[in-house]
């Protein structure tokens, strides 16, 4: 499942790299603290069709939040769609964040953190489910 982990929190990417190390998954894995950074990267990998299945997105980050990196990736939905699946991480559990992220076709959930084996293994189960 390749991964692309976006977190201004060096304590949170530095713990979810772990958690995907242990889960198997630190080899598809991609981290970047600033989301400009990865939305360059991952629009040098959508011409290559080198998509990552799971974007794990922090919501609230200076400069450039979770929510205004969503926005950016609205012209790029169309080749995204049904490939890659936007989790979004956060630790308010508002219910507006959920009526908000709804409106984001790419966004497949709301996590709250910190993540889990558990919540790894629910995201693996619904990107690749049992042939």
């Amino acid at each position: 499942m390749h991964t692309l982990l976006i977190d201004d929190d060096p304590i949170t990417t530095f713990l979810t790299e772990r958690l995907l190390h242990h889960e198997g998954l630190s080899d598809t894995a991609a981290s970047f603290q600033s989301p400009t950074e990865a939305l360059a990267f991952l629009l040098r990998q959508i011409p290559a069709g080198l998509v990552p299945q799971v974007i794990l997105l922090d919501l609230n980050m200076p400069v450039v939040s979770g929510w205004d990196f969503l926005d950016l990736l609205r012209l790029h939905e169309v080749q995204l769609q049904d490939q890659c699946f936007v989790y979004l991480l956060t630790s308010s559990m508002a219910p507006s964040d959920r009526v908000r992220a709804a409106a984001y076709p790419l966004v497949a959930g709301v996590l709250l953190k910190p993540l889990d084996q558990h919540k790894i293994q629910q995201i693996r189960d619904h990107v690749l489910p049992a042939a």
